[in-house]
């Protein structure tokens, strides 16, 4: 996939990746349809877009409104002719240890973080098929690939979307329909101050969030399907080959961030 020319549908693009990003896909090209919740901060976001170009556009969505997303992936389709990208970015965290864990938070979470965008793809996917031609992303997490203290429901709701891109990557071999999993390790953005969470267990220095811009949007033009940013793909590696190992230290690392 070429972004000179794409029409590309991204959501969460108020702020951190979504917003960096938004800006990216429009500097190399792309008309933008950039979707979230708040209208101004998507103004500020669209406003950079059409700098440079003009027919991008916003939409103001509560994607954890699941009905919502089928309708909104026609008006896009409608305003632009066809989505030729889907950049599913929204997401929200939950830092809650796992006894105080509710299953309303549990269900909340996966609502925006792994119904929503599978939603959105099974939707804009039958046009893609029928063209032969289309890219779904997919912005999981390192939370994706590894067990965070206090993260279970985020993690659970990103192991899902990693494995949903995975097994649909599968099913879309030779069909001219591409998968993309984004693999991001820690980015400046809102998503470590949001109210009704814990804080993280353990500190880690952050990249700006233009830097896992930049990654999504080579991996869009890119071959492969997992982009890890910054690649941490042999931390991943090594939690594999040896699970108790790396529960058992990050386990230590809890219980030291629990205890002062």
């Amino acid at each position: 996939m070429r972004l000179d020319g794409a029409r590309v549908l991204l959501t969460g693009a108020s702020s951190g990746i979504g917003a960096a990003t938004a800006r990216a896909l429009a500097g190399a090209g792309a008309t933008v349809g950039i979707v979230a919740r708040r209208r101004d901060r998507l103004e500020e976001v669209l406003a950079d877009c059409r700098a440079v170009s003009p027919d991008s556009r916003l939409w103001v969505a509560d994607l954890s409104e699941l009905d919502g997303a089928e309708p909104l992936a026609r008006e896009v389709e409608q305003a632009f002719g066809a989505v030729d990208v889907l950049v599913n970015n929204a997401g929200a965290p939950k830092r809650r240890h796992v006894t105080a864990l509710t299953a309303a938070e549990v269900e909340q979470v996966m609502r925006l973080n792994y119904f929503s965008p599978v939603r959105l793809a099974l939707a804009l996917l039958p046009a893609m098929v029928e063209r032969r031609s289309g890219t779904i992303v997919n912005v999981a997490s390192l939370g994706g690939r590894i067990g965070i203290g206090t993260e279970s429901a985020y993690c659970a709701s990103k192991f899902a979307l990693a494995g949903w891109s995975e097994a649909a990557a599968i099913d879309l071999a030779g069909t001219g329909v591409d998968v993309r999993l984004i693999t991001p390790g820690a980015f400046e953005s809102e998503i470590w101050d949001q109210p009704e969470n814990d804080p993280p267990f353990f500190e880690v220095p952050k990249a700006p969030a233009s830097e896992c811009a930049q990654a999504i949007v080579a991996a869009i033009e890119g071959d492969r399907f997992e982009t890890y940013a910054p690649d941490m793909q042999q931390f991943v590696v090594g939690k594999t080959s040896d699970v108790d190992g790396f529960l058992a230290t990050m386990a230590g690392l809890n219980a030291g961030s629990t205890t002062g």
